[in-house]
């Protein structure tokens, strides 16, 4: 094993910190008479995207204020928070108002008596008819009272979905790990196959010329073939294209290992777009069996990475 390959294998093996997309978190809180239950769902984006929905009417501020707490946890990606309030009503939260309501009863006691009825004897029937119940709670005012609750009870279920996403997170950094080094080994594959390449390429020259030439081919000379042979060998010279893949492969490795401040997503992503070109370039080069499989199947790991990846923070 190569020193190189040896160092690549202590960096795949360090703690893993990478962030998955998609997670889940759950949270209720009982704070006086209100009862705050909070879901919060995450998906794969690009960017990051916050919905709220909240069964009481949310000022701008408390949806800004909830926003900028969300943002604190959460990088990239949809995130969709849904709150319930219920709030279980006081004395003084409502009003009936008489006038309104002894104008429906004299109103329908008369139409009663003109059709020869019995009016109602009770005003039960009345309290759903509209004007008649006011609420005097200003909603605005409500959740600005619960914010700090609603606040907390919002922070327990991010704290859920981060943990959620940081288990999925060092579950895909494993597996990526094992697939970095599956590229890497086949990437050694190829450059001990390479000058092999050449060599055979010279032979079948050699053979292909006797062949055609019969007798006649014993006025080639040698030289003649070997300048052909090299001119081969450096159309097929694929020793940068491997350089630049086990570069792109340390560079994966190493965000793994550390993300920084920044989302690691789109980095690892353009990492996979050019290991993928490297390895095109190889098949496109090299005229072999064994590499054109060893280049099939680098491919079949790059796309395994960057599907993962889809779903990297």
């Amino acid at each position: 094993m190569t020193a190189a390959k040896r160092a690549l294998i202590r960096n795949a093996e360090a703690s893993p910190l990478l962030c998955s997309m998609t997670g889940f978190g759950e949270a209720r809180l009982q704070k006086d008479e209100t009862s705050f239950r909070v879901e919060i769902r995450a998906v794969n984006n690009r960017f990051l995207k916050i919905s709220i929905r909240c069964n009481e009417d949310l000022p701008a501020a408390a949806e800004n204020e909830i926003e900028n707490l969300v943002r604190k946890y959460i990088r990239r990606g949809t995130v969709q928070v849904a709150l319930f309030l219920d709030r279980q009503p006081r004395p003084g939260d409502y009003r009936i108002n008489t006038q309104v309501l002894l104008g429906y009863y004299r109103q329908v006691e008369a139409a009663a008596l003109d059709a020869g009825l019995t009016p109602p004897s009770g005003i039960e029937p009345f309290l759903v008819l509209p004007g008649i119940v006011s609420e005097l709670v200003d909603p605005s005012a409500y959740v600005a009272e619960i914010l700090p609750s609603l606040l907390t009870v919002i922070a327990q279920a991010l704290e859920q979905l981060q943990a959620m996403r940081i288990r999925e997170g060092h579950a895909m950094a494993a597996d990526m790990r094992a697939t970095c080094l599956r590229i890497y080994s086949l990437s050694e594959e190829v450059e001990q196959r390479a000058p092999m390449v050449v060599e055979n390429y010279r032979q079948r020259l050699q053979e292909r010329m006797t062949r055609l030439l019969g007798e006649a081919a014993e006025v080639l000379k040698p030289e003649d073939i070997l300048k052909e042979a090299g001119l081969f060998a450096e159309r097929a010279d694929i020793s940068e294209e491997i350089v630049r893949l086990r570069s792109h492969v340390q560079q994966f490795l190493s965000v793994l290992e550390s993300p920084g401040e920044e989302p690691p997503g789109r980095r690892l992503e353009f990492l996979t777009q050019e290991m993928f070109r490297e390895i095109n370039t190889m098949g496109a080069k090299a005229n072999d069996a064994e590499i054109s499989r060893c280049v099939v199947d680098m491919k079949t790991q790059v796309e395994r990475l960057r599907e993962m990846v889809q779903n990297v923070e």
